[in-house]
């Protein structure tokens, strides 16, 4: 029958369109469910041009520090359609990439919104309201996640933007107050103060990228101070008037009410999961707190229905997506995966210097009763960093001290989003700091400042 697969994937993010390719690798038949563009958010309003527009900044801050480098450029001048044209252009390339993809592994794309109405049935209503019933033995939900909303900030898409607005707003603002400052809030921030807007961030949390080590967070909003920006962390958005030209943002900060004028307000709060009327509730899936429960290798308490990605309880990145995926139809196939280590998952923030980490911060550890050795090493003192032009930064290594196991890494500078890797591969292998300190890195390169921090750990760093 034309509408029976053995797997129907809904959603094609980086989790979805992973797990269609590797079921069609396994010999499944395939369809995946599309509501928009192929790639899902990360591809056409996430991770990719996102990273396009701050390579865009990237540029123009080392055209305006050219001087540094010997090169005299007398005029330069930051075009924002162009920057904008060029983001969604990148996205667009990718997209027909997947789009590839999808025809070379033989996976049947279904436009439209995709609904459980049975165990193994999906109903599919295209753009103009058809409603097409489809069946597979295994179905695989990988519907993702969008901007979660504050009462205080209601999304109008005018004044008050989501990070979609956000990449393709039709005029740069002179003014931008972002709320929130995880990966998206602080990514934005340095984008947009890069090309000239004044911006302030206002964080709830007592630190900004919260979630990083304290080391880091501090080292990120002095680097931000540096170059203009205003931060107020400990504090809420209480409302925002957009009666007027521009926005009057009400912030509640520790010494007391304040207001902030803009020409924009982005929210920047977190993600709310997509989980509403695709049929969870009529079959009885259940959820926890906006999320779905699934066991090791997503699947959910309903036979042959599973769930990958945001929409469940691991961290929402797109890297993390594609795992759950491979795993989850892995297991389908009859092969043995093992569960996904969610301890073992490196996060990167592409603000300009660069975020990474993987494993327990400092804080985290002696709270879990470790016994600690900590070391750090500065890229002022890379040979490298200093000849490139990029000396901000750190790279901090926590060891637990009894058994030299690698407790977490944590990176702020140029590129370290292509050093985590080592970690990560590190830790999977169980690798102590002695290991690390002993594995010769090639110099000159930034790469040699893990290895300098695991040997500051243990008292044996060269160049401090």
């Amino acid at each position: 029958m034309a509408n029976q697969y053995d797997i129907i994937v809904v959603g094609s993010g980086p989790g979805g369109y992973v797990a269609a390719i590797r079921a069609s690798q396994l010999g499944f038949k395939t369809a995946i469910v599309e509501k928009e563009s192929l790639g899902g958010i990360c591809l056409n309003w996430g991770c990719i041009p996102t990273k396009a527009l701050l390579k865009s900044a990237q540029v123009f801050e080392y055209i305006k520090h050219a001087k540094d480098y010997g090169i005299e450029v007398t005029e330069s001048n930051a075009n924002f359609d162009s920057m904008i044209k060029r983001s969604r252009g990148v996205a667009e390339g990718m997209s027909k990439g997947v789009t590839f993809l999808m025809k070379k592994n033989k996976i049947d794309v279904i436009n439209g919104f995709g609904k459980l109405i049975a165990e193994k049935q999906v109903e599919v209503t295209d753009e103009s309201g058809k409603k097409t019933n489809y069946s597979a033995q295994h179905i695989i939900l990988a519907t993702g996640g969008r901007a979660r909303e504050l009462p205080t900030l209601p999304i109008d898409n005018q004044k008050i933007i989501g990070y979609r607005k956000a990449m393709v707003l039709e005029k740069q603002p002179k003014s931008m107050v972002i709320v929130g400052s995880g990966a998206i809030g602080v990514e934005f921030a340095y984008f947009y103060n890069s090309i000239g807007t004044k911006v302030a961030i206002v964080e709830f949390m007592p630190n900004i990228v919260p979630v990083e080590d304290e080391d880091i967070s501090k080292e990120l909003a002095k680097i931000y101070k540096k170059s203009g920006m205003e931060i107020m962390t400990n504090s809420e958005v209480l409302s925002v008037d957009t009666t007027g030209e521009g926005c009057k943002v009400k912030v509640k900060t520790q010494t007391g009410e304040i207001s902030l004028e803009c020409d924009i307000v982005l929210s920047a709060v977190g993600v709310a999961t997509n989980i509403e009327g695709i049929g969870l509730e009529e079959l009885g899936i259940k959820t926890e707190k906006g999320r779905v429960i699934v066991d090791d290798f997503g699947a959910t308490n309903v036979a042959g229905i599973y769930a990958i990605g945001d929409i469940t309880r691991g961290q929402a990145l797109a890297h993390v997506a594609s795992a759950e995926g491979i795993i989850c139809v892995e297991k389908i196939a009859g092969h043995h995966p093992q569960p996904l280590d969610y301890n073992n998952i490196p996060g990167c923030t592409y603000c300009s210097p660069e975020i990474a980490s993987v494993g327990l911060t400092e804080k985290r550890a002696k709270e879990l009763g470790y016994e600690i050795k900590v070391g750090k090493f500065p890229f002022s003192a890379s040979g490298k960093a200093s000849a490139a032009g990029v000396k901000e930064g750190f790279v901090k290594v926590i060891f637990d001290a009894k058994y030299g196991e690698w407790l977490g890494a944590h990176l702020i500078g140029a590129n370290v989003t292509e050093m985590i890797a080592e970690v990560v591969v590190a830790r999977k292998l169980e690798t102590t700091g002695h290991e690390i300190i002993k594995s010769v890195h090639p110099h000159p390169t930034m790469s040699e400042a893990i290895m300098e921090a695991a040997a500051a750990a243990y008292g044996e760093v060269i160049h401090l």
